[in-house]
């Protein structure tokens, strides 16, 4: 390294900007980048947060395929029964992205007590239904066991059993309609094991579930006779070449549908945030750029006769040049250092506390959930250095075109 770089170094190195004339513009381009990299990091978190948070609750009560008999497509109620004799159950080895398959069977029935009934969708579950999707969303008693024989245990949410004034341990009536005319309701007595609450309207509403022996009693089913299968897969995003490949692999009887048409609306609301995290992207990077490239060019502007110095003791543009372009680097270097810190630390609390609450109604979560991975967050930084450098390069070559005599002779 040359003498007259060196000195330049040090005559104009960030850490000695507190005196200078360019001080408040300094500190702005900083707080700009700090400010811009919480916003990335944080929309970035609770976009991808929220889109994965409703997924896996969609999933957890759903499935993300399901394969049922085509007059059953339009409606949450099972109608026409499904024999569990297929290839595909219960190891649907022909695919081999299908991680569990499950069978179901749901009907219609209104829960009445002393003070209050409620309509509800009585979701009849088995022995090979895998309660880790629920276990998450219980609140309060237990999973129930359909393992053995059957019971009157059952699962409902938090949202039906405070409209119903009901808690765990507590028993209650529910009544089946026939289908036939004139035939008097079916009716069965259950008992509260647990309650969850997974915050999603939809759901919490409607959905109680149960042995769905009582759905096979009712409806007179033969035990190998459900409604439907549920079938989850490895990888989510994979959701739409899987479901294709489940469609083959099923009977022609038979339809499937993924989760994301069956909810279509819900997925194609969860696609906007994507849109709203470019957006912000854009816009958050456009403004540290804009402020940075305002801070080079009043540090340059004010260190005119020192540019002037060097270019006349022999450094060339580029070596002038890159003096600046450290000094800036250095500047979105502590602005990255705040707003990382900043940003990963407002989202930690969230993770932890739940701060920011949510309608549920609206969102389908009580609060802002928060997906923290340290590879976005690295690439978010890697992105804005990249494209504040790269565009700083364009007012450092104001450099090139100071001339020596001038410059000295500049105040």
């Amino acid at each position: 390294m040359n003498i007259e770089y060196f000195i330049a170094k040090r005559l104009i190195t960030a850490r000695d900007f507190k005196s200078s004339i360019s001080a408040p513009i300094i500190k702005i381009a900083i707080s700009a980048i700090a400010i811009g990299i919480i916003m990335m990091i944080v929309s970035v978190a609770t976009g991808i947060g929220l889109q994965k948070k409703i997924r896996d609750k969609v999933s957890a009560f759903n499935g993300q395929i399901i394969i049922s008999n085509y007059d059953n497509n339009n409606s949450e109620v099972t109608l026409v029964p499904i024999s569990k004799k297929q290839d595909f159950y219960p190891d649907f080895k022909s695919v081999p992205e299908v991680s569990h398959i499950q069978a179901i069977a749901s009907k219609a029935g209104i829960i009445r007590t002393e003070n209050a009934f409620e309509g509800i969708v009585f979701k009849g579950v088995g022995a090979d239904y895998d309660w880790k999707n629920i276990q998450e969303y219980l609140v309060a008693g237990k999973l129930p066991d359909y393992s053995k024989s059957l019971n009157e245990d059952v699962l409902i949410s938090r949202f039906l059993a405070d409209r119903l004034n009901l808690k765990v341990g507590d028993y209650f009536n529910t009544f089946f309609m026939k289908e036939e005319k004139g035939k008097l309701p079916n009716s069965r007595r259950f008992k509260i094991a647990g309650i969850f609450n997974s915050g999603f309207q939809d759901f919490d509403a409607t959905y109680i579930l149960g042995d769905i022996r009582h759905i096979q009693r009712i409806n007179k089913w033969n035990s190998d006779q459900v409604g439907a299968f549920e079938v989850f897969i490895k990888d989510f995003n994979d959701i739409k070449v899987v479901g294709d490949k489940v469609y083959e692999k099923t009977a022609s009887s038979l339809d499937t549908k993924t989760i994301k048409e069956k909810y279509s609306y819900i997925f194609d609301w969860l696609q906007l945030f994507d849109f709203n995290i470019i957006v912000i992207l854009v816009v958050m990077i456009l403004v540290a750029t804009i402020n940075m490239v305002v801070a080079l060019l009043v540090l340059i502007l004010e260190r005119t006769q020192m540019i002037g110095i060097l270019k006349a003791l022999g450094a060339n543009n580029w070596t002038v040049r890159k003096i600046f372009l450290y000094n800036a680097f250095y500047l979105i270097v502590r602005g990255l250092f705040w707003g990382n810190l900043i940003g990963i630390s407002l989202l930690v609390i969230q993770q932890q506390f739940g701060v920011v609450k949510l309608n549920p109604e609206n969102y389908y979560v009580n609060q802002a959930p928060v997906y923290l991975n340290l590879g976005y967050i690295a690439l978010l930084n890697l992105l804005t250095v990249t494209v504040c450098f790269v565009v700083l390069l364009i007012p450092s070559y104001i450099i090139t075109k100071i001339s020596p005599v001038k410059a000295i002779r500049f105040d």
